[in-house]
């Protein structure tokens, strides 16, 4: 279990690894790994219930990362947990044959399940929760996905099957920062509230500030303690979170920063760390 304050220090140096990683490969999502790199820090330091040691355990926790495509995210913080090597992955990633590629391969320590193709995570994670309920087991699951792929049809038949199947094991979170590859999500496919829509389909669920170490470390504490149903966790976060550079802006979906850019974001990240220290 990692403290409140190593994981506000922490999220910094994850997102200097994170863009470094897009930086040696030419290219990634990096404002969508910006919103959801803090949920996924959060759950892996402090919930979810697997290490380089147990991953073809049984009993081990599950994660599908459903929004794939916030690979270098996942990179920086499977470095972090051990699981992969971070200057293995910076030298390689992106490059032709690297097992390290732009969406999650699971061919790599850690990953479950291939993903990229928005909409097949829940489902498939609600197959992991539904087989530990059939085999008696304990372990969770976990599924993160956007809040644009929530536009695919198979996300809902998914919503309701999960209730249906009392899947308390089971913990879904929406990286809710509003934006996508072509826009706002309002104006692409109208979405809004999100909490309400879980709720009629019979979730449990939790709306916090997606980029709030604290809130984000309850509310996986608080899903894992309820029963008879599914928990989502609607993640309300800032695409491009860290720096003013990229925070907001569409455009930041998919983009490789200039190197005045690169510098800029990276100052911006230390002044966020060394802002605790004062």
């Amino acid at each position: 279990m990692a403290s409140i304050n190593e994981l506000e220090r922490l999220r910094w140096r994850l997102r200097r690894d994170c863009v470094d990683i897009i930086m040696a490969g030419a290219g990634g999502h990096i404002g969508g790994d910006m919103s959801v790199i803090d949920a996924l820090m959060v759950l892996y330091k402090n919930h979810l219930r697997i290490t380089p040691e147990t991953v073809d355990d049984p009993d081990r926790d599950r994660f599908v990362l459903s929004k794939g495509h916030a690979m270098e995210a996942y990179y920086a913080v499977l470095c972090e947990e051990g699981f992969l090597d971070l200057d293995d992955v910076k030298a390689r990633f992106s490059k032709f044959g690297s097992p390290y590629i732009g969406h999650p391969n699971n061919k790599l320590a850690g990953i479950e399940m291939n993903s990229g193709s928005l909409g097949h995570g829940l489902p498939v994670a609600i197959g992991m929760a539904l087989a530990a309920k059939m085999d008696g087991r304990d372990y969770r699951t976990y599924v993160f996905m956007g809040d644009g792929e929530l536009a695919e049809g198979s996300v809902w038949e998914g919503a309701m099957a999960a209730p249906t199947y009392e899947l308390d094991n089971l913990c879904a979170l929406v990286d809710r920062n509003r934006l996508q590859i072509s826009g706002c999500t309002e104006d692409v496919m109208r979405q809004d509230s999100q909490e309400q829509r879980w709720a009629a389909f019979g979730w449990n669920v939790l709306s916090v500030p997606g980029n709030d170490i604290v809130a984000l470390d309850e509310a996986f504490g608080l899903a894992a303690e309820t029963k008879g149903k599914p928990t989502v966790i609607i993640a309300n976060t800032t695409k491009g979170y860290g720096s003013p550079v990229m925070e907001n802006k569409a455009s930041w979906h998919h983009h490789l920063p200039t190197q005045e850019e690169y510098a800029r974001i990276v100052a911006d990240f230390t002044a966020r760390e060394e802002a605790l220290n004062a």
